[in-house]
């Protein structure tokens, strides 16, 4: 489905400032897999996001999509089939709108059609999709979202996301705001509409324990590139006393202490 050929991502070239973000990444990601990517600040984590969605394109190398080159697209003409949750819970919904109204612009891509489109049945089944949050949400339909709490609103930036049928959805470190209980829901919702609606998901986290239960491959970075990737049985038997050592052994260095809120 997306494809990178030798990507970097260069900022300030030419200037004592220069930071390479991405070092010639090469990386697919196929129809239906959920790929977790964990590293450290400055490991190129939103970077590899940013190239992919188009926030900032590359350098260098090649994005695909499909096999069709999407590398001078801009972000709005990606996002017709990219859908990005980002860290601050306040990004994916207007705080000033309605729930109903956020959800309906979500379902069309747009407000050309909202009005007409809350008809009575429409509203029932907002109401019963709000319903499977299980927040309450589905009794406060009419109230703005900036009156929701965050986990409510990254809970509803997620199913914002699934109407919006992307190919391709990028989670930013998506719990990373929430209090723990809120984290664990939107987690478990994360799990839930990958199945029910057949997601293609990029998870990043610091997490190295949640990357390893959640998704069907790990991606490990460092320094604007992959420098491990695992599947299928190796991942299911990684622990994070192992990617830790995974890690030495590729870099020949330890863990820093920023880096240990990987594990």
């Amino acid at each position: 489905m997306i494809r990178l050929e030798d990507v970097s991502l260069v900022f300030g070239d030419g200037t004592p400032d220069r930071v390479e973000a991405l070092s010639h990444v090469s990386l697919s990601v196929e129809q239906g897999e959920f790929v977790t990517i964990i590293g450290s600040n400055g490991a190129g984590k939103s970077s590899l996001f940013n190239a992919i969605s188009g926030l900032h394109p590359p350098t260098s190398g090649r994005v695909e999509r499909n096999e069709v080159d999407i590398t001078q697209w801009p972000e709005h003409r990606r996002a017709a089939f990219i859908g990005r949750v980002f860290q601050d819970p306040l990004m994916g919904t207007a705080g000033n709108m309605s729930v109903q109204d956020n959800l309906t612009i979500a379902s069309y891509k747009g407000m050309k059609r909202l009005r007409i489109s809350l008809t009575k049945t429409r509203k029932v089944e907002l109401r019963d999709l709000l319903a499977q949050l299980d927040m309450g949400l589905e009794d406060r339909m009419t109230d703005n979202v900036g009156l929701l709490s965050g986990g409510q609103r990254q809970a509803l930036t997620m199913l914002m996301m699934v109407l919006s049928s992307p190919d391709l959805v990028l989670l930013d470190e998506h719990t990373a705001a929430l209090d723990p209980r809120n984290a664990a829901k939107v987690l478990e919702l994360t799990r839930r509409f990958y199945d029910l609606y057949d997601l293609t998901v990029m998870m990043v986290t610091h997490n190295m324990a949640m990357a390893i239960e959640y998704g069907s491959r790990l991606l490990m970075m460092d320094r604007g590139e992959v420098i491990l990737s695992v599947d299928g049985e190796e991942k299911r038997s990684l622990t994070v006393d192992g990617l830790v050592q995974r890690f030495h052994d590729i870099r020949g260095a330890d863990l820093s202490n920023d880096e240990s809120r990987l594990a």
